[in-house]
């Protein structure tokens, strides 16, 4: 399973980053590229539990439907996100894409005893939950663009 506790899988991401622009259209969604890539740096903030997020009471957070969509369910198309992660209006591209960039690059120097916080969806979360969610969420994204 990729997460970005892995160091290849981090450079993958930042190079599928880096081919990103302001011009892509998403294949589904209403996110422009700017705003998925402000949408993806807050969601590695929360991640860091630099950007709190309300918690939401779905059944996601009790096992076995939480390892289940951790692990092995797809991301939905279309699903709905924390309110925290759509929020901010998108700043300049180049800081916007650097400052996401940063973000994945600083997955890799924290530690995993650190404390995590809870995630809105799945609630305590493992370190290594966290690299994992990180990894697919930032996929399902760039997916969504084509990169």
């Amino acid at each position: 399973m990729k997460s970005l506790w892995q160091e290849p899988v981090r450079r993958e991401v930042l190079e599928r980053l880096t081919r990103l622009t302001p011009a892509h259209r998403p294949s589904w969604g209403r996110f422009t590229a700017p705003q998925a890539v402000a949408h993806l740096a807050d969601a590695l903030r929360m991640a860091f539990g630099d950007l709190p997020t309300a918690p939401k009471r779905l059944p996601f957070r009790h096992p076995p439907l939480k390892q289940f969509a951790i692990y092995w369910m797809p991301f939905p198309k279309g699903a709905p996100t924390a309110r925290e992660l759509v929020a901010r209006p998108p700043g300049e591209w180049r800081a916007e894409l650097a400052a996401c960039r940063d973000l994945v690059e600083r997955f890799g120097r924290e530690t995993r005893a650190r404390a995590w916080p809870d995630h809105p969806a799945f609630g305590r979360m493992s370190a290594g939950q966290w690299g994992v969610v990180a990894y697919r969420h930032l996929d399902h994204h760039l997916r969504q663009f084509g990169v």
